[in-house]
């Protein structure tokens, strides 16, 4: 084959995917969600339910000079049961394909996927599946998927 021509092939593969993968490190999303307040009690008289914050960790990025992350991740259990995971004082550095798990250490090999990050700066909450053995699963992740790349890492205790 000619030169240019493979040449040619490439870059055609080449450029597309640096823009892919590198295009989320110079754009910022970002969220304030509210700690959701439950109301109980009759329509007349109802009370605030406060969520209790069950354990919480800091964030620490992966050192690689790259990804980071910084901020709080904390175990909120809500009036009515459930739990949630809840960044607090969030950033990190933006991605592709990044996602929350509550894994087992930082590896992510044994993990439950809460979903998409929805900002890289910001407050957020993620439910966590009933169930979940929270024991078990005491490390948060921001993770890329489809890299399979640590972001950073937070211990919840």
């Amino acid at each position: 084959m000619n030169k240019k021509i493979i040449i040619g092939i490439i870059l055609a593969v080449a450029i597309p995917a640096t823009i892919y993968a590198a295009s989320p490190l110079f754009f910022n999303v970002v969220t304030d969600e509210p700690l959701p307040q439950i109301t109980a009690g009759p329509a007349d008289n109802q009370s605030l339910q406060v969520p209790q914050i069950v354990a919480s960790g800091q964030f620490t990025g992966a050192n690689d000079g790259i990804h980071n992350a910084q901020g709080w991740a904390k175990l909120v259990k809500l009036a009515d049961g459930n739990q949630l995971l809840r960044f607090e004082d969030f950033q990190a550095t933006n991605g592709p394909d990044l996602h929350v798990y509550l894994a087992t250490d930082t590896s992510a090999k044994d993990y439950v996927d809460l979903g998409k990050l929805k900002a890289n700066i910001g407050n957020q909450n993620y439910d966590v599946p009933e169930g979940t053995d929270l024991a078990k699963y005491n490390t948060a992740l921001v993770w890329c998927k489809q890299f399979s790349v640590l972001f950073g890492s937070a211990e919840i205790k």
